[in-house]
């Protein structure tokens, strides 16, 4: 039975500033049968400020304790370790790191640098890593619906060039992290077998929900999803539907009472 559900956001919940058709209903519907929500999204290039105003603008109230993004759970590692970062982060993210300074060490914090991305800013981390900075990724999605309705690189990518040149495994963050997951579900006194996932992202959502041991995850057909994504990670989507509105049917079919 399920008893929390965990929600992507964009590609989900919004694309871009537009709520997709259904979905800010799905969420009301989702509050009104009392399953408690965590909002968990990948997206490092939007400070959580910004994230939080924008699902008020659509009508979702959303509480701090609801919304939980890598660069949060960045900031508590690098607390939890005593390190100060080293970014290669979207600028309009950096302002999320302040006051980490003076810590023991460094760490390389590796987010979606969009046009930040270069050849200097790689190398940078790069020699930071070979100095011994801790190396710690955001997340490492390949893809991202674009504003312009295409696939974009993500993060994945450039993470991989590190760590190919430093020969260094990064601590990842985000999904598909089985602490993120966990992380989410800490303070609700639910067992991950009894939480269902929602996304759009069959590697970093969906498979990686369910190895972290959530009991359902579900691809929607809405954003970055791709026909035939439900075909290419393992382990495979619980069932795949149209959209939050679908998915929030199949999910209060199943919910416990």
């Amino acid at each position: 039975m399920i008893r929390a559900v965990l929600l992507d956001l964009v590609g989900v919940v919004y694309d871009g500033d537009t709520p997709i058709a259904g979905a800010v209903t799905a969420v009301e519907r989702l509050r009104k049968a009392g399953l408690p929500l965590r909002f968990v999204s990948n997206t490092t290039r939007s400070p959580r400020s910004k994230i939080v105003a924008q699902l008020a603008a659509m009508g979702i109230e959303a509480a701090d304790e609801e919304l939980l993004t890598p660069a949060r759970a960045a900031i508590e590692w690098l607390r939890r370790h005593g390190r100060e970062p080293h970014l290669l982060v979207h600028p309009d993210l950096e302002a999320e790191f302040s006051g980490l300074e003076g810590g023991s060490g460094k760490a390389v914090v590796v987010g979606d640098a969009g046009e930040a991305f270069g050849y200097a800013s790689l190398n940078r981390a790069f020699r930071a890593l070979s100095a011994g900075a801790d190396f710690v990724a955001l997340a490492t999605n390949r893809t991202f619906k674009d504003a312009d309705g295409q696939l974009s690189l993500d993060a994945g990518a450039f993470v991989a060039a590190l760590e190919f040149a430093s020969r260094r495994s990064p601590v990842v963050l985000g999904k598909p992290s089985a602490d993120f997951f966990l992380s989410a579900l800490a303070d609700l006194n639910c067992p991950a077998a009894d939480a269902v996932m929602v996304g759009d992202d069959a590697e970093s959502d969906v498979a990686g929900g369910l190895r972290a041991g959530l009991g359902a995850a579900l691809l929607v057909r809405t954003g970055k999803y791709r026909p035939k994504d439900e075909t290419r990670y393992d382990p495979a989507p619980t069932a795949v539907v149209d959209d939050l509105a679908a998915a929030t049917d199949w999910i209060l079919n199943r919910a416990a009472a």
